[in-house]
């Protein structure tokens, strides 16, 4: 079996070399990309199994490519960039990326986010399989039947509650932006209420995690969003 395809758009030759030799030593095949335009290429010609995107492009700013990837393909984008701002990460999530990696970075980090967004995929392909039951860990949501469960144990969560479960169930190991998950779940007229979103997920921790303020299932990414942990 192939291993998987990886574009790298990167500008800086350092690391674009950098990445694509941690890559190689992984036995990873890549392809390189210097410029927007030519990411978007490859990416339509090539088909991907992973993006790794700097923002800070020659041609055009990283957060249009992304746009323009996500109007046709879902191909996962981990944003490689020096800007580390809240704010340039919620405009790349919100965009459609799905992870940030902040430079400088270790090469360890690079390869776990990898991991992580390869595993994710992979579990989307089970889910298909077994599309209207998702476990993870001792957590098994029945989306048939509407039901979660912790041990086997069903959970009493209100509607608002479970819609959030499953959202984030629907996206194990992608960041979930603020904007992005109150739009999903309340529509418009919700968008930005962070200190609500707050208090149902704190609600929805006590039911599902043994110790809240160490939670294992939903992590907390502040200023940003949330994400769910494949346990």
């Amino acid at each position: 079996m192939n291993k998987p395809l990886i574009m790298v758009v990167e500008d800086d030759a350092a690391v674009r070399n950098l990445i694509t030799t941690t890559l190689e030593t992984h036995e990873y095949r890549f392809q390189e990309a210097a410029t927007g335009e030519t990411a978007i290429l490859e990416v339509a010609t090539h088909n991907p199994d992973v993006i790794l995107l700097d923002l800070g492009l020659p041609d055009m700013d990283g957060i249009e490519v992304i746009q323009k990837i996500r109007t046709w393909a879902k191909t996962p984008i981990i944003v490689i960039s020096a800007r580390s701002e809240d704010i340039d990460k919620i405009e790349a999530l919100d965009a459609g990326a799905d992870d940030y990696l902040t430079k400088p970075f270790s090469v360890e980090e690079l390869l776990a986010r990898l991991r992580v967004t390869f595993r994710r995929l992979n579990d989307m392909k089970s889910d298909m399989v077994q599309s209207s039951v998702f476990q993870n860990g001792d957590l098994k949501i029945d989306y048939a039947a509407g039901c979660a469960f912790m041990k086997n144990t069903e959970l009493h969560l209100t509607p608002i509650e479970y819609k959030l479960l499953c959202l984030l169930s629907q996206n194990v190991g992608k960041v979930l932006t603020h904007t992005y998950i109150t739009k999903e779940i309340w529509g418009s007229a919700w968008d930005n209420d962070v200190a609500s979103l707050r208090v149902f997920m704190a609600t929805l921790r006590k039911k599902i995690e043994e110790n809240p303020s160490e939670p294992k299932y939903i992590q907390t990414h502040v200023g940003v969003g949330y994400r769910m942990l494949r346990v």
